[in-house]
């Protein structure tokens, strides 16, 4: 039962519409006693041969006001109890997606998505039903089998009562051994879902390599496998469910056995009438209603508890990186002080950067090469503020980039990462993305920078063409340069472009970057590449190597230096005319 009051913060906000509808489900309970004691009346007025119409027609006329009262608050109370476990979905669901807004990325490197996924709709599926079905069943258990215990009690028989109830006991401790065995199952059976939920995911997101390699038999035994586990996991948490309805159904016949054997023993002594085990018999059944319920109370709170303690352990998961206090309101500009010791990725030993030195005054461009792996996107990755924990300081204009809050910096920023990610909308919606309030003006403009206009208007519907998922319908190179367009409809103070021209031909290039020199004067800009192409015009070029500067200075400088830099121009400039000679 802990997990009512885990939840006890909603319940205190939905306070109103809980207390009516447990007021209006008392009254229910209540007016479900009228039917038993009419019945043993009746019965004690035709054994007494005292039975008239009239005395009939009271009793039915009662009868049936007692039905339709119950079958309009009845109504009442589940629009009052299951409407709020609905906002409490809705909360939860809230709640648990701003939370996974603000993490950052060394969050998801550890969380597998299905997992996610699984927490934001299994097991909220599961806390909404506790603040459902839960506490219905928690109220209507409890007042109805105390107001019909008193009803047998008071009306009837104290003494047959406690007789009657003798194996009550007995059913507490078993369900509450079955709920302790319910929790622990279920929270397995809910991590099992999560790694179905992870493969499926992952195997849809990369159908194509695994029809590629044709890897579907062996992707599909691997799912299959999960799947199953699911279910051997799902089916020993049935088992135990199944316990519940067998022991009440066993000790709810021995408080019958035990009420009609002592009952006929009352009435050959004279203490009850035979309308009286008729309307205790009744009453009894009555009873049946709660006991079954208090066995699936069990059922619904355990499995609530446990999904609601997945929930907050997600929930629990500090943010990382966040605004420091009296962070700066404002937008950083001016120029970029690039100043590291040292880094290291989370949980991880190795040195990612190393005693990387640099300073980008505002309207100049930077370049930065490299082979794979040698830190390039490193650098970007802490000019957002998508990692920390490095030694040395990083200053955007006159302050850290640590002392601005995380979204004025990035409204600053324009980033077109490595890998393109396009919204299931229209490609008008994705260049848009930033910016919401967009003329068509403003959206062409952006598209005719990044070379994509003349394509899109050879689309079916042009800027009204709907991409699928991830953007599947474009090819490479069009996906990048929405992805451009996109980064500069914010009009941002430095554009950074990770590797983002890797998809297009070399004169789609520089005219791109020609055009980008023309529009952005004022504003600053880093280009990651392999090919020396995009970034040989830049103001300033640093080659990195093993997480570390081994080379800096302009085209000219580096080409002198017959270095690093030299090495990787004069191999790329022997492919070009090799390639040029093949396709002569």
């Amino acid at each position: 039962m802990k997990v009512f009051l885990d939840l006890g913060w909603f319940f205190k906000e939905r306070k109103k519409q809980y207390l009516f509808g447990i007021l209006v489900l008392m009254i229910v309970a209540f007016l479900q006693l009228i039917p038993p004691k009419i019945v043993g009346l009746v019965v004690d007025a035709v054994n007494e041969g005292t039975m008239t119409m009239t005395f009939l027609g009271k009793w039915l006329g009662i009868l049936a006001l007692a039905a339709v009262g119950m079958y309009i608050l009845r109504y009442y109370w589940r629009v009052m109890i299951f409407g709020s476990s609905i906002f409490l979905g809705r909360q939860l669901r809230e709640r648990l997606f701003h939370h996974f807004t603000r993490m950052s990325p060394s969050f998801y490197q550890k969380k597998r998505v299905g997992d996610l996924m699984a927490h934001a709709t299994n097991d909220l599926s599961a806390v909404q039903q506790t603040a459902g079905a839960g506490v219905l069943t928690l109220v209507d258990s409890v007042t109805t089998g105390g107001f019909v215990i008193a009803a047998m009690a008071i009306t009837i028989s104290w003494k047959l009562t406690l007789i009657a109830l003798i194996p009550l006991p007995l059913m507490a401790i078993l369900t509450s051994y079955y709920g302790k065995l319910l929790h622990q199952r279920f929270r397995y059976a809910q991590e099992s879902f999560s790694s179905l939920n992870d493969k499926a995911q992952e195997s849809i997101s990369g159908v194509k390599v695994i029809k590629t390699f044709g890897q579907e038999k062996e992707d599909t035994k691997d799912f299959v496998q999960l799947s199953q586990d699911v279910v051997d996991k799902n089916i020993r948490v049935a088992k135990v469910d199944a316990l519940f309805d067998p022991t009440i159904s066993l000790i709810v016949g021995i408080c019958f056995f035990l009420s009609i054997v002592f009952g006929t023993r009352f009435i050959l002594a004279g203490d009850m009438s035979i309308g009286d085990l008729f309307a205790f018999t009744s009453y009894l059944g009555l009873l049946v209603w709660p006991m079954l319920a208090f066995g699936w109370l069990f059922n619904i709170v355990e499995r609530g508890r446990a999904s609601y303690d997945r929930i907050n352990n997600i929930l629990d998961e500090k943010v990382d990186i966040d605004d420091k206090e009296g962070a700066l309101d404002q937008k950083p500009e001016g120029h970029l002080q690039f100043n590291v010791e040292e880094f290291k990725f989370p949980e991880d030993d190795r040195v990612a950067l190393h005693d990387v030195h640099f300073t980008l005054n505002r309207g100049e461009t930077l370049g930065i090469v490299g082979k794979t792996g040698s830190g390039k996107t490193v650098i970007l990755k802490l000019l957002l503020r998508e990692f920390e924990g490095y030694k040395g300081k990083i200053e955007y204009g006159e302050h850290a980039i640590d002392t601005y809050k995380k979204k004025r910096l990035r409204e600053a920023i324009g980033y077109v990462p490595q890998d393109h990610f396009l919204f299931s909308t229209t490609v008008g919606g994705n260049i848009a993305f930033a910016n919401a309030n967009a003329t068509m003006e403003q959206i062409y403009d952006a598209a005719k920078l990044a070379y994509i206009h003349e394509d899109i208007l050879q689309f079916t519907d042009g800027y009204n063409t709907v991409v699928g998922e991830r953007g599947v319908s474009l090819s490479g190179g069009q996906k990048q340069r929405i992805s451009i367009a996109r980064a500069l409809m914010m009009e941002p103070e430095l554009l950074i472009l990770d590797d983002s021209l890797s998809a297009v031909d070399a004169r789609t290039e520089e005219a791109i970057l020609e055009a980008l020199k023309e529009k952005r004067t004022d504003e600053t800009t880093i280009i990651t590449s392999h090919r020396l192409s995009a970034i040989q015009h830049a103001h300033q070029i640093i080659v990195m190597d093993d997480g570390t500067i081994v080379e800096k200075g302009s085209h000219e400088e580096l080409m002198k230096l017959k270095g690093t830099y030299y090495e990787m121009y004069q191999l790329q400039q022997l492919e070009s005319l090799v390639e040029k000679g093949g396709e002569q």
